[in-house]
């Protein structure tokens, strides 16, 4: 049976970053890294839609989620430069603090970790680890097994099956003793009441957005929004997404022209009204006709509450389209049983990094951010225990 120092569970953005840090600290440090896809970072070279969204300039406590929130909070805030120490390759970020690597191309990223890694790291894939023993013994879907000193799970969650992350390998961790918390779709399209909104299938706007739930709010985010057949997409539903994930009774407040005032709106009206507009286009040029249309049919007779409607469109959530469509999963193994060095607090050498625990993040690079920063922590004490 072959032997490493160190088996990395999962070639996606913590374990490779996790296996680049290792290499980087000691090269003589035996390593192989499994994963299932047959493409390392398949879900690396998909994000921010293509472009590689690794991480963002402004990051605190907040943008975290998940009984793991403190673990981003302590590991990733001070970190949102990381990717740059990572890649070999320039970063710049944009009006909204998303930090891209200047090429905007995230696949450069992947062949960036891979070209590094190349020599002296093992990699076996497509091969899924079906167990993990105490010792550690690694058994694999082909048959082989392998023994490691030092086992780091970095399997991801249960978001996007097609990167070979379906939650199954949540098991080798609760074969340990670990607990897995409640799963949840999230940084994911939102399924409304469509009745007010049928007409409106493949149009975008810009709003704020607001979720609240038995009255109480639970937040906001300003994005777009784009309609749907199903109900609401675009980069404001996802944000508001990781907010509302796993609850029900949640309520969406859409507020059109954002930095436009209700009292303007109103004005506007008034002088089409003086000028003969038909009812269903008081609105028109000020939005989508469509759009004046839908919000015309659900509002008062009177200008300011028409205006009031375009500040507070509402739609009530039934629901997501699932882990299929998310980006990410809330929920994962237990924090609780987790150090501050990623290491179980269970067994000794077993470390548990990224999605793959109980920590999820805003839209906008903080969800890689903490997977390449819990990969480099995991690293840095596995480094210097051998």
């Amino acid at each position: 049976m072959q032997k490493f120092d160190v088996a990395i569970v999962g070639g996606g953005a913590s374990g490779l970053a996790c296996a680049l840090t290792l290499k980087r600290k000691n090269k003589n440090i035996s390593i192989v890294v499994i994963d299932a896809c047959e493409r390392l970072g398949k879900k690396l070279a998909a994000t921010g839609n293509g472009q590689g969204n690794v991480s963002n300039t402004s990051v605190g406590p907040s943008n975290y989620h998940g009984g793991g929130a403190f673990f981003a909070a302590e590991v990733a805030v001070g970190n949102t430069m990381l990717p740059a120490e990572l890649f070999n390759c320039i970063f710049t970020s944009d009006g909204e603090g998303r930090v891209y690597p200047s090429g905007r191309q995230a696949s450069a990223l992947i062949d960036s970790l891979l070209r590094e890694l190349s020599d002296g790291v093992t990699f076996l894939n497509p091969v899924r680890v079906t167990d993990v023993a105490q010792g550690f013994t690694l058994k694999l879907s082909d048959g082989r097994a392998l023994g490691a000193k030092k086992v780091v799970l970095a399997c991801g969650g249960k978001a996007q099956k097609q990167f070979g992350t379906d939650g199954s390998s949540y098991g080798l961790a609760r074969n340990f003793g670990h607990k897995l918390t409640e799963l949840y779709p999230s940084l994911v399209q939102l399924k409304t009441d469509t009745a007010h909104i049928k007409t409106l299938k493949g149009i975008r706007a810009d709003c704020l957005v607001t979720a609240a739930r038995n009255g109480k709010e639970l937040g906001s985010s300003r994005g777009d929004v784009i309609f749907t057949d199903y109900g609401v997409s675009g980069n404001a539903i996802f944000k508001i997404s990781s907010l509302v994930a796993g609850l029900d009774g949640v309520t969406l407040n859409i507020g059109f022209l954002p930095d436009v005032s209700a009292e303007q709106i109103a004005d506007d009206i008034k002088k089409k009204i003086a000028l003969g507009y038909p009812r269903s286009e008081l609105l028109s040029g000020t939005l989508h006709n469509q759009i004046g249309r839908a919000i015309i049919k659900r509002s008062g007779a009177s200008p300011e509450e028409i205006a009031h409607t375009v500040k507070n469109f509402q739609l009530t959530v039934v629901g997501t389209l699932g882990f299929d469509y998310a980006q990410v999963t809330r929920g994962g193994i237990d924090c609780a049983d987790i150090g501050q060095d990623m290491q179980s607090r269970l067994v000794k050498g077993l470390y548990l990094v990224g999605e793959y625990v109980d920590v999820d993040g805003d839209c906008g690079g903080y969800n890689l951010l903490w997977a390449f920063a819990s990969g480099v922590r995991a690293a840095e004490n596995i480094a210097e225990g051998l």
